[in-house]
């Protein structure tokens, strides 16, 4: 078996929920122990969140088990004189500290950046938050679809009958979290040069923002508002989601030998020369024109054989598949994306693998999401800490 890339790198998890949870998901992917610190009542609240009540009642709803795989858990009140001991001397043993608390929780527990980097100045401590650490809104509580509608997403998703509309999953959720992760790998490269450990402040307001780089620069270099336009792609015409005979199919002739192929494979050579649709601009400025003409060759023959004939002359196109055909469709099986990994109890799970393949050191999911505690007296064991004591702990509920 092949080393980890993070292998001997001890992550403690303070984090709830999902943007979080992704994050520490893909270290812990990457080989790295991540230690779960969740509070002895019920622990991260996505443990109730799911749509099969018996597994809530287990505290183990989908929405935990879909970020939560390969880590430990461990129970510890850090309100307590005796939780924040052992929580300091956990922090001696650990690489990374991520938590997504609002920006005062940690400095009011005196378990803030300051002191714990004074115990351990290796550490890379990364808050995630809403807004960030500083500013006018830092401290205002955010869920996803909060900074969906203060980034301008939702302002730019949809059409003229359904705006602003928002992404159907939690995009700056789990764009927080890559942010988060990508920047605690920034921070060990760093240390492995300088041997210092440093603050990350990760918003998911900064992090979704910039993945509208194209639709911002037409606005802040062009002065072009965006305009809604549904599922056609604003750069080119034609390219986006177009009716065939059995259902609808995405086209993307961006280029403009991809339209004249297109022309070519729908029978309509005529709309080559077309002063309308000829060059590139004027068939964006005329799509509302095109796209009926195109649509009325599409109805003649299933996406299907359309797909086959326009990706044959290298025309992108694609079907538009359920969630369950697109889970299940040859390519993603082919890449291994999806992983079975047995849990007690529940048996079998189906659970998002890394999705970056690496020829030496490849990722792994190899240990499903654990049952809060599991993993407590297993690693207080290794600070020392006796069965006496553990005992003691559990009694006074800080464990």
């Amino acid at each position: 078996m092949s080393e980890k890339i993070l292998s001997g790198v001890r992550v403690l998890d303070l984090t709830n929920v999902l943007a979080g949870p992704f994050a520490t998901l893909h270290l812990a992917l990457l080989g790295a122990e991540v230690i779960k610190i969740e509070n002895p009542r019920d622990g991260d609240l996505a443990r109730k969140l799911g749509t099969m009540p018996a597994l809530n009642d287990q505290l183990m709803g989908t929405s935990f088990l879909a970020q939560n795989a390969n880590k430990k858990s461990v129970t510890l009140n850090t309100k307590t004189p005796e939780g924040k001991e052992i929580f300091k001397k956990l922090v001696k043993t650990a690489d990374v500290l991520v938590e997504n608390f609002r920006p005062d929780v940690m400095d009011r527990l005196g378990l803030g950046y300051k002191t714990l980097s004074g115990i351990n100045p290796r550490l890379v401590y990364c808050a995630i938050s809403g807004f960030g650490q500083t500013g006018p809104d830092a401290f205002k509580p955010a869920y996803d679809q909060i900074i969906q509608g203060l980034s301008g997403v939702m302002a730019i998703n949809g059409d003229e009958r359904l705006n602003p509309l928002r992404a159907g999953f939690p995009v700056c959720d789990t764009v927080g979290g890559l942010n988060a992760a990508f920047a605690v790998m920034a921070a060990l490269y760093h240390r492995e040069r300088s041997g210092k450990g440093q603050f990350i402040d990760v918003a998911m307001l900064d992090s979704i923002m910039p993945l509208m780089g194209w639709v911002a620069a037409n606005l802040l270099i062009a002065g072009q508002q965006p305009v809604p336009m549904g599922n056609d792609n604003f750069t080119a015409a034609p390219s986006g989601t177009f009716k065939a005979k059995d259902g609808y199919l995405n086209i993307a002739a961006n280029k403009q030998e991809q339209w004249e192929s297109l022309c070519d494979v729908l029978g309509v050579p005529e709309l080559k020369k077309d002063p309308r649709f000829e060059k590139r601009d004027t068939r964006k400025k005329n799509r509302k024109l095109l796209t009926p003409l195109l649509e009325e060759k599409l109805a003649l023959r299933t996406t299907a054989e359309w797909v086959e004939s326009l990706n044959a002359k290298d025309v992108p196109s694609g079907a538009i598949l359920s969630l369950e055909a697109a889970l299940s469709q040859p390519q993603v099986r082919h890449r291994g994306i999806l992983r079975d990994v047995a849990a007690e109890g529940i048996g079998t799970l189906k659970l998002f693998g890394l999705a970056a393949r690496f020829s030496d050191t490849p990722g792994e999911l190899n240990a499903p999401p654990p049952r809060l505690s599991a993993h407590t007296e297993e690693v207080l064991a290794g600070l020392g800490i006796g069965k006496e004591e553990i005992a003691s702990l559990k009694a006074n509920k800080v464990i």
